[in-house]
């Protein structure tokens, strides 16, 4: 949902560091497993970077994505668990480097929530070859994580948006709207630009409907309705409406400079659109 830029690392870095410490095991040695492997994972990569920038992903097949000789937990416990998130793996250094991508740990498929750990684009589970592909690496908010969990889009309308490849913060997309019922409160929904063809159309929705974005930014903005009442309170009765619709549009344009699509900016704005809510609905 918020851009970050494409990691500098490849797959086969990442694969040849992570698998540089696999110890031999048994009878079919797992290291030598993972050697033998290495034309094959070389191979995915290459099939998931082109899908990935021609907006096909929805297409792979995980069939296409296992490694040869190795079970796909088991290629998911050497590779990604030991080789790259445990503290000391060799793959570490390329977890930390995705994990400080984000700008002040916002998560970038939400735009709220704290990098708590890493993603999977293309769920581990289904493409083991995968599992430490940095390009199918996004660092993420426990939530985002949990909710996407091992989606797979079926068509191209129902792929989740990558950050490492999808621009669509340079407009507006984000709306709100305030709803006047017992208690004042604020609803989110998306509104696509108009030159906007409907296939990203498409994506960005079903991106906020999947992550439930419209429930968290609606509780946040409810939460920041709530606190600055008194303030627009005060304002109302020192100068009405105008001091009222001047301080939420100032807050709007301070916000939305920032984020043009956050929910912060975009609950200013939706406040200070409102007549009815200008005009005192918040002392209701």
């Amino acid at each position: 949902m918020w851009p970050l830029d494409p990691p500098s690392r490849t797959g086969d870095e990442s694969y040849a560091l992570c698998m540089s410490l696999v110890r031999q095991f048994g009878e079919e040695k797992r290291k030598t497993r993972l050697i033998r492997a290495t034309g094959a994972v070389t191979e995915s990569s290459r099939k998931f970077r082109d899908a990935t920038f021609s907006g096909s992903l929805h297409n792979l097949q995980s069939s296409d994505f296992q490694v040869p000789e190795v079970d796909g937990k088991d290629a998911v416990r050497w590779l990604y668990v030991n080789g790259m998130t445990r503290k000391g793996g060799p793959g570490r250094i390329i977890y930390d480097e995705l994990m400080a991508k984000p700008t002040d740990e916002r998560c970038p498929l939400c735009g709220h929530g704290i990098v708590r750990e890493l993603d999977h684009v293309m769920p581990k589970s289904k493409f083991p070859t995968l599992c430490i592909d940095p390009l199918n690496l996004v660092p993420a908010c426990g939530d985002c994580n949990t909710l996407k969990g091992d989606y797979e889009a079926t068509c191209a309308e129902d792929a989740l948006l990558h950050p490492y490849v999808d621009r669509v913060d340079s407009e507006r997309w984000l709306q709100a709207r305030v709803i006047r019922e017992e208690i004042v409160r604020l609803e989110f929904f998306t509104l696509p630009p108009v030159g906007w063809d409907d296939l990203l159309a498409s994506r960005v929705h079903h991106h906020f409907e999947r992550l439930n974005l419209g429930i968290l930014y609606a509780v946040q903005a409810n939460r920041t309705l709530a606190n600055i009442r008194q303030i627009l309170t005060d304002q109302f009765r020192a100068g009405g409406e105008t001091m009222v619709r001047d301080y939420l549009a100032s807050e709007a344009h301070t916000r939305l400079a920032v984020q043009r699509n956050g929910w912060e900016g975009v609950t200013y704005h939706a406040l200070a659109s409102d007549e009815a809510f200008v005009r005192g609905a918040f002392l209701d």
